[in-house]
């Protein structure tokens, strides 16, 4: 099996760009996002290690899931009858275990209602579905890294359903037979890839369940990333860049247009800074 670059799929919010998405979340915000981390094949269980020790030193036996342990519910409610100085020693290690996994985070956040504000209308209210957006833009972008590397690129996407998955493996099928899907007019100063060079480059596409390490490490990394397009201090995006565990921080500033972590569809949206 040949050294690669893996690539972890993890989704956040509603992918119907005009489905109501019900409970409006925590953070305010509406998004759909693809995306977590990315790491070599011969680190990664340097990366299954770190998680291992951590969970080990907490009384975890359900996965690590962002929403249910800053929520302190179902899984982690156990996390409420913590001491305040427990508390807080058990959300720092959790950030170390992030610091310290040999991953960097990588995702294509699209804003629901700039989405909608530009493409609604001019696809007759039957714009296409966020996820393969997301999908083809996060892939794309963890490719021409791996090419940077000379690594190929294998995608694991969290598991959900049989026709969920099978949209996904179909996206990812379409890369290598026809390249990206978008208007050739628009995409251009993205640089696309053809669809030789992602022939040459995808290795291999699985799904995993939410109890891989490696999932829940693209879990953890997908929040974050998605709140710095909208919060630029939130502290847990703050402190990923200042640690370099974002892609962007791997990148040359010029460059971040083309292989950055996307925020699709923000011209609307007011960054706080």
């Amino acid at each position: 099996m040949p050294q690669t670059l893996n690539l972890y799929l993890d989704d956040s919010g509603t992918k119907h760009p005009t489905r109501d998405p019900g409970k409006k979340p925590e953070h305010g915000y509406d998004w759909f996002a693809l995306g977590g981390i990315l790491t070599r094949s011969d680190e990664e269980n340097a990366a299954r290690k770190i998680h291992q020790d951590f969970c080990e030193r907490w009384p975890i036996t359900a996965p690590l899931h962002s929403s249910e342990i800053r929520s302190q519910n179902e899984g982690f409610g156990w996390i409420r009858g913590l001491s305040a100085g427990d508390r807080g020693r058990f959300y720092e290690e959790l950030y170390v275990m992030m610091r310290d996994a040999p991953v960097i985070g990588i995702a294509c956040t699209i804003d629901r209602p700039g989405y909608n504000a530009r493409y609604l209308e001019m696809y007759q209210k039957q714009p296409w579905l966020l996820c393969r957006t997301a999908f083809s833009v996060v892939v794309e972008r963890a490719a021409k890294f791996a090419r940077s590397k000379e690594l190929r690129l294998r995608v694991f996407a969290e598991r959900c359903n049989k026709t969920e998955d099978r949209l996904l493996k179909s996206y990812y099928d379409a890369l290598r037979a026809e390249g990206q899907p978008f208007a050739k007019d628009n995409s251009g100063k993205y640089a696309p890839l053809t669809a030789a060079e992602f022939a040459e480059t995808l290795y291999e596409f699985q799904t995993k369940a939410k109890t891989s390490p490696m999932a829940q490490l693209a879990d953890l990394f997908l929040w974050p990333i998605c709140m710095g397009g909208y919060h630029a201090s939130n502290r847990p995006y703050r402190r990923l860049i200042e640690d370099g565990k974002l892609i962007e921080c791997h990148l040359k500033p010029e460059d971040w247009h083309m292989l950055a972590s996307k925020y699709s569809c923000f011209e609307k949206v007011e960054r706080r800074a």
